[in-house]
């Protein structure tokens, strides 16, 4: 019971015991941003890939777009955890990062929520003209 007046709820930054704020953990945050990122790029990845295929029909270039998506992601996705993962402690709760923490937030999700329209998009619109 003692354990859990002291703890520090994480998610929101808000230390119970001392009744004030607690520093975030930029590494933590990036990191749970990039996993949940992915989830909803997988998500959407999956949704429109499979309607530009029954949409295109038997061509290759929806299953392109798909390759280009999964190539594209990962090693953007591995930057923006590595840019964070690699602070030290003390930089890690720095609230002067807190900026260059949102900017790389809105990056990544624009990037996960985006890709996936953008690419599939211009592949069907190549499968289009082709036609």
């Amino acid at each position: 019971m003692v354990k859990a007046l002291h703890r520090t709820d994480e998610g929101r930054g808000y230390n119970h015991a001392a009744g004030r704020h607690a520093a975030r953990d930029w590494r933590k945050g990036m990191s749970d941003n990039v996993a949940y990122a992915l989830l909803v790029y997988t998500a959407l990845q999956i949704f429109i890939t499979v309607h530009a295929i029954k949409e295109v029909g038997s061509s290759i270039l929806p299953y392109l777009a798909l390759v280009v998506l999964v190539a594209g992601i990962i090693p953007a996705c591995r930057w923006f955890e590595k840019r964070w993962r690699d602070l030290s402690g003390e930089e890690a709760a720095d609230p002067a990062l807190a900026g260059a923490y949102r900017r790389d937030q809105v990056l990544l999700w624009a990037l996960a929520i985006c890709l996936p329209l953008v690419l599939t998009g211009l592949f069907m619109g190549i499968a289009a003209l082709a036609a």
